[in-house]
């Protein structure tokens, strides 16, 4: 799994892919990684688009547990993402396998 994290690390610093942080607002500010973007649950449910979207490259999804990024999943393909992962670590795993929190 290190190996994996480490693959993803790169995607991102070389901008090849984005990281969408789908947990609530409260979540948020309490810390996340410094690559991701805001787009919560709640918003999706209602439609409301990321506003920093990128269609074109990998787009993996985190959460507190790995819940929520499967209900966002469907949510992202519906507004036109193709290339989504939905991680299975959440951001407490993901912050103590190195990536950079805020």
């Amino acid at each position: 799994m290190r190996e994996e994290l480490n693959n993803i690390k790169d995607e991102l610093s070389q901008k090849k892919a984005q990281i969408f942080d789908v947990r609530e607002e409260d979540e948020w500010d309490e810390g996340h990684l410094k690559e991701a973007h805001f787009v919560p649950l709640s918003d999706l449910r209602v439609g409301v688009e990321p506003d920093d979207k990128n269609l074109n490259i990998k787009t993996y999804l985190y959460c507190r547990s790995g819940q929520r990024v499967h209900m966002a999943k469907p949510l992202l393909e519906e507004m036109g993402f193709e290339n989504i992962v939905a991680l299975n670590e959440g951001f407490i795993e993901l912050a103590d396998n190195g990536f950079e929190v805020e």
